[in-house]
Formats: structure tokens, sequence, C-alpha cells
């Protein structure tokens, strides 16, 4: 999991995989003499996938007042295919489809994130500044299948607080709800491995506790409360100790039935409550 954008996503390493995919793809349609194009349009998809993740959750604009795992480094030393790369230099027997669109939405799409992402943003830091709160660490993310309504995490020292906000709101103030986290715990598990990368790849967002003996990680970028895609069990309490083990996934199945009629309602402006 926090190796997925390592080596595998690098621009160096997609760059030599183009020709040998653009091979094996030529081969395939018969050795048609379109390796030229196989190649362009194969590379093209896999070089400009990072530039997309760095619009996601884990790329470098997740947060104001944190780095992203996909730093620029990873970019050049360590890129999923991005359909509509290979899809606008697509040739089927010498006929070319006119596609010059396909590009163009992309970016108005990502334009048009970055802008609502920077206005919610604003949003958040004008309500923390009045809260007496500017110097805490937030991140703003879109709620799923949608860029808005909104999800805001702002971390605390005792937890942190979930809030939503959409462009349909009367107004601008979210609505917050706190959230205990033992953070304590995490002296307690000394150099447990798994801690200590989590606490990096997360960039500090993350939550801890105590559930039946175990220590529970859940990295808070992505899901919402009380569910997460990524949490782990990274030890076992023995007594007055904790013995480290090997992460173990925490599976989590949302309720879908509660949960897309609540997003409807949040994206259209409805002040109502998340399912828990």
């Amino acid at each position: 999991m926090t190796h997925h954008r390592a080596e595998s996503h690098g621009l160096f390493f997609v760059t030599l995989a183009a020709p040998l995919l653009a091979w094996v793809a030529n081969r395939l349609h018969g050795g048609d003499g379109l390796f030229r194009r196989w190649c362009l349009a194969l590379w093209l998809a896999l070089f400009t996938h990072p530039l997309l993740d760095a619009l996601t959750i884990y790329g470098p604009s997740c947060s104001s007042h944190s780095a992203s795992p996909l730093r620029g480094g990873q970019l050049f030393s360590s890129t999923r295919c991005t359909p509509a790369a290979a899809v606008a230099c697509w040739r089927w027997r010498g006929a070319s489809m006119p596609l010059a669109g396909t590009p163009c939405l992309g970016v108005s799409a990502c334009i048009w994130r970055g802008l609502a992402h920077a206005h919610v943003e604003q949003i958040v830091r004008a309500q923390l500044a009045q809260q007496g709160q500017s110097g805490a660490a937030f991140f703003v993310t879109p709620t799923p299948f949608n860029t808005v309504a909104w999800r805001i995490v702002v971390m605390r020292d005792d937890g942190h607080a979930e809030g939503f906000y959409s462009f349909f709101d009367a107004d601008r103030h979210i609505e917050f709800d706190t959230f205990a986290s033992q953070r304590a715990l995490a002296p307690q598990l000394g150099n447990n491995p798994a801690l200590l990368r989590m606490a990096w790849f997360t960039h500090g967002f993350y939550s801890l506790r105590e559930v039946q003996g175990r220590a529970i990680l859940a990295d808070l970028r992505m899901g919402q409360e009380p569910g997460y895609v990524f949490q782990f069990a990274l030890a076992q309490r023995d007594g007055a100790l904790w013995k480290t083990i090997k992460p173990e996934p925490i599976g989590y199945r949302g309720d879908v039935a509660r949960a897309l009629p609540w997003l409807w309602a949040r994206i259209k402006g409805h002040d109502v409550p998340p399912p828990r």
C-alpha cells in the first residue's frame, strides 16, 4: 500500500515500459506497422497519471499543511494508466478518431477541481482563524463521485474533527463532529515499524485507538467516520506492554443504502447528519 506510488509510478520507469508495451500491442494487432503510434499512446497513458495523482487525496494538493506521499522526487524516481490519453491517440485501420475534445475536457475538469479545492480551503482557513485554530493541520477532499460536496478533517491534540461543505450550502459555516483518538498509544508502541511507516505515509493524518486489546491505526484521508479504506491492527496488548504483530487489515463495509441518499442530499446543500 505505501509503496504504491514508488518506482512503478516513476516517469523514468514508465518511459522504459512504454516501448515494451507498444511492441506487445502492435504484435497483438498483427504487426500493422503502427508501433510508433502505440508507443506514443501508451507513453501518454502512463506518463499523465502522476499528474492526475497530484489532484487526488494522496497528491500534493491534498492538504494545506502537509506534503504528499507523491513528492516531486518520487515523480522522477518512481503511474497507472490514463485511458483518455490512449484513446486520444487511437488509430483504427488507418482512420483517426477526432477526439481532440477528450483532453480538453480532462484539462477543464482538472482546472475546476483545483479552483473548487482552493475555494473550500479558503473557507476552512477563515473559519479556523475565527476560532483561534489558524495553526491546525487540515485537509480538504471531495466526497465520492463529485466535486460539489467536500469533506474536511481538522487535526486536534485529542483527535480530529470532521465536517462537510457543499457549494449549495446556505452559508459558509461548516459544522464539525469531533472524534477522540488515543494518540498517546504511539509512544507505548515504541519503534513499531508499521506505525512509523504509516505516520510518514499519512503525514500525521491518522487515528489510533485500542479495540479489544489491539492497537488500530486508520488513515483518515480515504473514507469517513466510522469507516476507512486503510486501517490496520498494528500491535497486541500483552499486560502493560504491547507486542508488535504483522499488520492486519481491518475491513469495513459501509451501508450503501444509507450513504448514497445522504451523499445526494448533502450535495444539494441539505443539512443532514452523515451516517455513522
